[in-house]
């Protein structure tokens, strides 16, 4: 993605709930304009599944008390809750002349980049979208594109209770391992991996970002 307008940045603390996040990043989309800046949100929800366009209901094993909800996005299952950033990309793709395959690589990059900068090896797979630390997940990625604007985005998993990936077929793959930053770097502080994974994705875009409201 190329030119020199910032992206927008909202960080929102404490947890937002998956559906007022996907029923405000929906209405966004379907308002914006051709003038409308850009932005990143950067959150964390409370403990949920959720079921993108690809997702087979059978994936999920035994929810247990954690919701479940279908969400639009691409992908299969996957389970979000504290601990974990999501980066939601709200971009117009059209006016940057960017595509899907190109917007998922550069979120790819970002992940792996960030992990380099700490020394960990990480890697992006053809296969199956997403980042992995000797082929354990550490990040996931779903877009939505509407009329050449995406929302969604990714998922990072910081510094989180991984038991409930147990209780589902992480990104529809039976017996998939899954990871995060601090079992990987554990003197590396959850705010300054979100700060650094902003950073990054600046970087893989190509553009400046600039801190708007909470």
């Amino acid at each position: 993605m190329s030119g020199d307008d910032a992206i927008s940045v909202r960080c929102w603390p404490g947890l937002l709930p998956y559906f007022t996040v996907l029923d405000a990043m929906r209405e966004f989309t379907r308002q914006r304009d051709a003038q409308t800046p850009d932005q990143i949100w950067l959150l964390q929800h409370p403990p949920v599944f959720t079921l993108g366009r690809n997702a087979d209901p059978a994936d999920v094993i035994d929810p247990g008390p954690i919701p479940v909800i279908r969400s639009d996005r691409g992908g299969k299952v996957t389970y979000h809750g504290p601990g974990q950033w999501v980066a939601y990309l709200l971009l117009d793709l059209g006016r940057s002349g960017w595509n899907v395959r190109q917007l998922t690589a550069a979120m790819e990059n970002a992940v792996i980049r960030l992990l380099a900068v700490h020394g960990v090896r990480a890697e992006a797979r053809r296969d199956a979208p997403g980042v992995y630390v000797a082929g354990a997940k550490i990040a996931s990625l779903g877009l939505r594109i509407q009329k050449g604007r995406s929302y969604h985005g990714l998922s990072l998993n910081t510094e989180m209770d991984l038991s409930p990936f147990q209780r589902i077929h992480p990104c529809g793959s039976p017996g998939l391992q899954v990871t995060q930053v601090s079992a990987l770097c554990p003197d590396l502080p959850a705010q300054r991996v979100a700060q650094e994974l902003l950073e990054q994705l600046s970087a893989s875009l190509g553009r400046p970002l600039q801190k708007g409201g909470s």
